[in-house]
């Protein structure tokens, strides 16, 4: 099946596991969540939802744990005149499908990343993430530094301090709630999880967190969420001196889930880094200062200059 084809008339309704979860039927999910953007393929037999819109040099953006696609929807509406944006939710998020192993790790989304690519025909794009995001892409960027041209870390992980993992990741590690939480994953608890991340809770609109909560909810994915966060994890960042790769690290410095701290050890360690710092801004800046940290993204892309100091800019919003 070639990339790009619609397939909302024959998409199958989900059931089985996860089934007790799923606020609407996937027909529903289709007319709330899908535009006409939107397209799915086939990948690793499964399917996948992504978008593609503008013009220009390929920039690829990967969301984060508990988000979809649709968290870069302002970025896309600020970035499509100057770049071709490709966004995707990735296996067991969003609208795509489990993967068909079932398996759910940072080594395994790389590997699935590399043929996405393969499969849209795109040799080297500029690769933006944010949190698990960011960590999938400083990973690829690590394994497959040809098809990179340059990374971009939003709130990234990738730095295993078992004293920072965020309370919902806790919850679903613990023996005995990650038993009982995948049955009462409700609306509400959502909230609570989306208000932390926003460094101005005021700003969580009842509409941004349905979409959280929905699109979480669906079917197969919050067992995809509990496989992720209870496999295992391979601590990698003593490798990043060896990614070449321009980068830019942009920040939240009000981030509950992932410290400041954390984008500093990125800096340092990366050889041709520079770093942002949005100041009261918390853990998704690109949805909560979307105009500002496209600005960033668009400047730091359209330049031919590689950071060669570790340069940190503050950004006073």
């Amino acid at each position: 099946m070639p990339p790009g084809i619609c397939l909302f008339h024959t998409l199958p309704a989900h059931g089985a596991a996860g089934a007790d979860f799923e606020p609407f039927p996937m027909r529903d999910y289709l007319e709330k969540y899908t535009d006409e953007h939107s397209r799915f393929l086939v990948l690793d037999h499964a399917l996948v939802h992504y978008r593609r819109q503008g013009s220009g040099p390929p920039l690829l953006l990967l969301h984060g744990i508990f988000s979809s696609l649709h968290t870069f929807d302002a970025w896309t509406e600020h970035l499509q005149r100057d770049f071709d944006v490709i966004r995707m939710d990735l296996p067991g998020f969003g609208l795509s499908d489990a993967n068909a192993d079932h398996r759910y790790d940072v080594a395994k989304y790389v590997q699935w990343l590399d043929q996405f690519l393969d499969r849209l025909d795109l040799e080297q794009v500029s690769l933006a993430g944010s949190s698990l995001g960011g960590w999938i892409a400083w990973e690829y960027a690590l394994r497959f530094p040809e098809r990179v041209n340059k990374l971009v870390l939003i709130d990234s992980a990738g730095y295993l301090d078992a004293s920072q993992i965020p309370l919902p990741i806790r919850m679903a590690r613990t023996p005995f709630m990650n038993r009982i939480v995948r049955y009462v994953i409700r609306r509400n608890l959502i909230e609570v999880f989306v208000r932390q991340v926003y460094g101005d809770p005021t700003k969580v609109t009842p509409e941004l967190v349905d979409r959280y909560y929905e699109l979480l909810a669906r079917a197969g994915n919050p067992e995809a969420f509990f496989a992720f966060v209870n496999g295992k994890f391979k601590d990698n960042t003593p490798k990043l001196p060896r990614i070449e790769t321009p980068t830019l690290i942009l920040w939240g410095e009000k981030d509950a889930w992932l410290p400041v701290d954390d984008a500093y050890r990125f800096l340092h360690a990366l050889p041709h880094a520079e770093l942002i710092i949005y100041e009261g801004i918390g853990h998704v800046p690109m949805e909560e200062v979307p105009k500002q940290t496209a600005q960033d993204l668009r400047e730091f892309l359209q330049s031919d200059e590689i950071p060669e100091a570790e340069e940190v800019h503050t950004r006073h919003l």
